[in-house]
């Protein structure tokens, strides 16, 4: 460690955002970089502590400590071969995780000043692209075959990782383009698809090929597919929506938050737009929902030239820095605000919403809410709801349902080969992800329900695992 009292003397130091008045003009990434030095001088921080909980909080077991030391070092090279250990697309969590890692940092738990770990993964990543350390792998191939349903985030790294093994990949996506939640789910200020670009044609130079326009269950049987692969591994996503059935709900102008999120993002790429384009421009826009999706919408509506941002949630606000209700180890429920929050939003909790009403040609003009109130029981169990009669008119020409997520959305699949599934309509898997079906295996969000990008790269590394082993048997 070549510092081991810079996090005495150096305080974090995050890049920060373009200012407001330039971003809101663009969809290009918001969140700026540092230069070399003072990355250099952040990753000093680290305290090299004896037991890493950064390491123990990452799903994917990231050695931080070590790479940030040789970080500091300007050992960029090193530093990128300690990464790809254990991350397969640093280039994606180190722009979209919620850094888990920095939440468990010893300088977080006692000064509120964690080291900038991921701000210093996609420092390195990066670099790793612009000096060549990225170099195609060039796989020595065992003969068998293996297809991977979704290109998302746990797609993706299963056929990363059986590629690297040396089985030849296949991915089939129902969308245009792979990527997923990546592509269609994300927006470009968040994560330029340049970037999603740049890590797909790497693994097509390393073998992998990608099959697009591909549903599998409805343009090719999953039986037909099991045929022809020695395995199949289902990242198929959770991406049915959860609904909102209160009275106007079938009103124009209600769209699911994922719907409007992916079709701004196929404009972008240039896809031709369809006839009923969702655009906020000169509307009173509402989202409904807290959550990263719901700002996600703000952001765009904000970009398209909304009139106004609502954003509401149906659960409390939480307090800013520190909950009481949530001590680390747990993950800390606090006031998170976004960069599209920034960028202009009001933002209100403890509302539920009684019903839609529109304007008297169908479509949706305002929107019923009601606060609410939550109660403690004193056995300690999960609060409980009660409507307090209070209720409000909230203007809304434009509503977006952004409440998460309920269970995969091909169950074609699922009833096509019997599969078992959980109580909330998830594939059932082993401990390894194998599924009820022989030589069908299935990760990521199609097995726990919508998560974390981390969290899917994770399963699908795991899995992959589970796959090679299975055979080799």
């Amino acid at each position: 460690m070549g510092n081991p009292k810079a996090f005495l003397t150096i305080p974090r130091q995050e890049a920060g955002y373009r200012p407001v008045h330039e971003r809101i003009k663009d969809f290009s990434e918001v969140e700026q970089t540092l230069n070399t030095g003072e990355r250099r001088k952040q990753a000093s921080r680290c305290m090299d502590c004896g037991v890493p909980f950064c390491h123990w909080a990452c799903p994917l077991g990231n050695r931080q400590p070590e790479w940030q030391d040789l970080l500091y070092k300007g050992r960029w090279k090193e530093a990128y071969r300690i990464l790809e250990q254990t991350c397969d697309f640093p280039e994606f969590t180190g722009r979209i995780c919620p850094a888990l890692c920095e939440k468990s940092c010893i300088l977080n738990l006692s000064a509120h000043e964690p080291v900038t770990v991921r701000e210093n993964e996609v420092a390195i990543i990066e670099a790793a692209f612009r000096e060549g350390f990225i170099q195609p792998a060039r796989p020595v191939r065992n003969g068998k075959k293996t297809a991977v349903i979704g290109s998302g985030p746990a797609g993706l790294a299963v056929a990363n990782q059986l590629n690297r093994k040396g089985y030849e990949v296949t991915v089939f996506e129902k969308d245009e383009w792979p990527g997923g939640l990546l592509r269609y789910g994300i927006p470009n200020f968040k994560l330029s698809k340049l970037i999603v670009d740049r890590r797909i044609e790497l693994m097509e130079r390393e073998g992998i090929r990608f099959r697009t326009n591909s549903c599998i269950g409805k343009d090719i049987k999953i039986k037909t597919l099991l045929a022809g692969f020695d395995a199949v591994c289902l990242a198929i996503g959770c991406e049915v929506p959860r609904d909102l059935p209160v009275p106007g709900r079938d009103l124009k102008g209600i769209h699911f938050a994922l719907a409007y999120l992916g079709q701004q993002n196929r404009l972008l790429e240039g896809t031709k737009a369809p006839e009923d384009t969702i655009s906020a421009k000169g509307k009173h826009v509402l989202v409904i929902g807290g959550g990263d999706t719901g700002s996600d919408c703000v952001g765009t509506a904000n970009r398209q030239g909304a009139k106004s941002v609502t954003q509401i949630e149906i659960l409390p606000q939480p307090p800013l820095d520190f909950n009481p209700a949530t001590p680390w180890p747990m993950w800390p429920q606090i006031l998170k605000t976004s960069s599209s929050h920034e960028e202009g939003c009001t933002r209100r909790w403890n509302l539920a919403t009684n019903k839609f009403t529109g304007d008297g040609k169908g479509h949706v003009k305002s929107v019923e809410t009601e606060q609410v109130e939550w109660i403690q029981p004193e056995d300690g169990s999960r609060p409980e709801m009660k409507l307090t009669g209070n209720k409000e008119k909230l203007e809304a020409d434009l509503v977006f349902l952004s409440m998460g997520f309920v269970h995969p959305v091909q169950d074609s699949i699922i009833r096509e080969l019997s599969l078992k599934t959980d109580p909330r309509g998830n594939i059932a898997v082993d401990s390894n992800g194998k599924t009820s079906c022989d030589q069908v295996f299935a990760c990521g969000d199609a097995v726990s329900g919508a998560g974390l990008v981390v969290r899917a790269i994770a399963s699908g590394r795991q899995t992959a695992g589970t796959v090679d082993r299975f055979l080799k048997q």
